[in-house]
């Protein structure tokens, strides 16, 4: 059966190579440098016979360009790794039919620059972002001509990726945080509260066709839709010194009801049980098949195997398991063949 896996990660060679020798902190690439599949291309042309129908819309992997890179050289990182996917794309159609164009997020201007090139000349079928920029929120006003240009002008989605470290601790009192903590939780607590930035601070409705792609199944929303739903709709009643009941009732739907407008991926490690939980929540039809590869325990095929065995147990409809395995990419992204 066909299968296009919306959130596969990858640094090309070249980019790769470039993004070590400039890299201050090696640390915080030590875990890309012992994953061959992610920057290796025949190692993961190999890895993929193995599983014949599949297909992957190349995204650019952690760590963001604008980690890496200051403003004067982060536009030039972004366009070697466009150029590269585009070439990958290129040379595999087959394999590879789309890539999705990264942005050097410190330097507004030259991401706009670079959105038009990589949709406009290199074909990107979108754009992916980060949920924060060097620790400056997205519904920071200075990044709202990225959003508006995607969506009005373009009409291409934008994927969303966690971005947390150590660093941001979960406990004030200490200096990092502890037992990889900042991953396990704090990315679906970071994919969390990104998205709810986004729904309070007007996205949806001054762009009511914007298209956020969340990875990892809406993180936490879906699980916690008492919360979301009854609990929003008393938005403002925990809360002195801002107006957020006002807020409230100017917005034109209840808070569930815009949570529900993003668009997400079933990158769970293989777990069944949040992907039916996902599933539930939001519209199987903004439900998209992503894998995360290569970010498993073997380097690549491992959640090649479990994901889709994760959703053919749940024993969806056909029409609802065609959408999620390739129909509602295909329609998100445009393409009506390859």
């Amino acid at each position: 059966m066909r299968k296009i896996d919306s959130y596969a990660h990858i640094l090309p060679k070249a980019y790769f190579d470039k993004m070590a020798e400039i890299a201050k902190d090696k640390g915080a690439i030590k875990r890309w440098l012992t994953i061959p599949v992610l920057y290796d291309l025949d190692a993961r042309l190999k890895m993929m016979e193995d599983f014949p129908g599949y297909q992957q819309i190349l995204t650019l992997s952690n760590p963001p360009i604008e980690l890496i890179a200051g403003p004067e050289i982060s536009p030039e990182m972004a366009r070697l790794a466009n150029d590269e996917m585009a070439k990958i794309r290129d040379a595999h159609p087959d394999k590879f039919p789309a890539f999705v164009a990264s942005l050097p997020m410190n330097n507004v201007p030259a991401a706009l620059e670079e959105m038009e090139r990589a949709i406009t000349v290199l074909g990107a079928r979108g754009i992916q972002v980060f949920t924060n920029v060097n620790g400056r929120p997205l519904d920071d006003p200075d990044f709202w001509p990225i959003f508006e240009t995607a969506s009005k002008k373009y009409d291409v989605p934008v994927w969303m990726h966690p971005a947390r470290g150590a660093g941001m601790t979960d406990y004030a009192s200490e200096e990092k945080s502890k037992y990889e903590i900042w991953w396990t939780f704090g990315w679906p607590y970071e994919t969390s509260a990104a998205m709810s930035r986004m729904v309070f601070s007007g996205f949806f409705e001054r762009l009511p066709e914007l298209k956020v792609i969340t990875h990892h199944m809406g993180a936490m929303i879906p699980y916690f839709d008492g919360r979301v739903g009854p609990g929003l709709d008393q938005f403002g009643s925990r809360t002195s010194g801002e107006d957020y009941e006002g807020l409230l009732k100017r917005m034109k739907k209840r808070p569930i009801d815009f949570f529900k407008m993003f668009y997400v991926d079933t990158a769970l490690a293989g777990g069944k049980s949040g992907i039916r939980c996902g599933l539930d929540f939001f519209d199987p039809k903004q439900v998209v098949f992503a894998t995360d590869c290569p970010f498993d325990p073997e380097g690549g095929p491992m959640f090649l195997r479990t994901i889709p065995q994760a959703i053919d147990e749940l024993n969806l409809p056909q029409d609802v398991q065609d959408g999620i395995y390739f129909g509602n990419a295909l329609r998100l992204l445009k393409m009506n063949c390859c």
